[in-house]
């Protein structure tokens, strides 16, 4: 059973920077970032691979976030840089198997079989 923590998130002001951290309790393959927002569904930010080689970002994203990880330590990161108020949501880390990425199928919820709890970011105007 893997274990997902979430943590980084705060209130921050329109163009400031944050860091998220995603501890995971075990060996995790693909990672991923989501998101949900009041009133929406949850969406893709941004994923890696269990090498770090390979990452892929949503088009809102793209360009002011980056995803990382440091498999010694068992974390995975978002830095988010540029934030603005519409990023405003739950972000939520999660592990997916190894072949998400060779599949292209990264991007999909359904694939990621353990997620953490949530940690809120919100950016103020």
């Amino acid at each position: 059973q893997v274990q997902l923590v979430e943590s980084g998130g705060r209130l921050v002001q329109a163009g400031g920077s944050l860091r998220l951290s995603c501890a995971t309790s075990g060996r995790t393959f693909s990672m991923g970032w989501f998101r949900q927002a009041p009133g929406k569904e949850r969406e893709f930010v941004a994923a890696i691979s269990w090498s770090g080689d390979t990452t892929g970002y949503s088009d809102s994203v793209q360009g002011r976030f980056t995803i990382s990880r440091d498999n010694a330590k068992n974390t995975v990161y978002l830095q988010m840089n540029s934030l603005k108020p519409g990023d405003t949501a739950v972000y939520y880390c999660a592990a997916g198997p190894e072949s998400l990425f060779r599949s292209g199928r990264y991007r999909q919820q359904r694939e990621y079989g353990y997620w953490g709890q949530g940690t809120q970011v919100t950016v103020s105007s």
